[in-house]
């Protein structure tokens, strides 16, 4: 199995998660190879196995060379996590048209091509694709148009995919893992007295979230779907 976007955070725990339930673990880091070493090195001491893959996923090409050298490794890919996302605070209006491009080419065609390479090593033996949402991708973030339209666009890309792949038994399925003291989160991750949308007043354990991920990448029988992984109600 892979994992875009292992070098930290989210990804990081799905890492060990996936290595804690016996998966042989593909680590993708983009630039940041010092931290894909440390999660690859938690992995391993948590019992697992994995490699490092390196690749840019606004090149198609570096994600067919990655999915490649996988399968050349492994065999097989059987299942993908797509979990590589980038953000930016910026009003609608003033969003740079450079950092609006950026945003998209990651979040939203980099998923796709992540998809579109794994699908393609999974049609004779079918397998399984999990996208990481958010929520704001469901209702928009103030300050965060572009983040909140690549978010949305995987809504319909997993949905359509799910759709298509069906028949070669490949299961496509999107997560909103909610709010974690990540990078990613930055300045954004709310203080205790803004979960008020939160209908239990706190965020997920981040373990929990990881575990259930796992756990939903292996369901047989559930493709098209996407869940939530706080309280907040949509």
């Amino acid at each position: 199995m892979l994992v875009t976007g292992a070098s930290g955070g989210i990804g990081r725990r799905l890492c060990l998660a996936f290595a804690r339930d016996g998966f042989w673990v593909g680590v993708h880091y983009f630039s940041r190879r010092d931290a894909a070493d440390d999660t690859l090195a938690e992995l391993t001491a948590a019992g697992g196995q994995g490699a490092l893959f390196q690749a840019d996923i606004r090149s198609r090409d570096d994600v067919q060379a990655m999915v490649d050298d996988l399968q050349r490794r492994r065999g097989r890919l059987d299942v993908l996590v797509c979990n590589a996302g980038i953000a930016a605070g910026h009003l609608v209006v003033r969003c740079p048209e450079e950092a609006w491009q950026r945003i998209i080419d990651t979040n939203l065609s980099g998923t796709y091509r992540s998809m579109t390479a794994a699908a393609a090593a999974m049609m004779t033996g079918g397998g399984s694709i999990l996208v990481i949402g958010s929520y704001a991708g469901l209702y928009g973030t103030s300050g965060q148009g572009a983040y909140a339209a690549s978010k949305a666009g995987l809504i319909g890309l997993v949905q359509a995919a799910a759709r298509e792949w069906g028949p070669h038994n490949i299961r496509v399925n999107l997560v909103c893992p909610g709010w974690h003291p990540t990078g990613l989160a930055g300045e954004l991750y709310p203080s205790v007295d803004r979960l008020q949308d939160h209908v239990l007043g706190r965020v997920s354990d981040l373990d929990e979230v990881s575990a259930t991920i796992c756990l939903l990448a292996q369901l047989r029988d559930v493709s098209g779907q996407v869940w939530n992984l706080d309280s907040r109600i949509f």
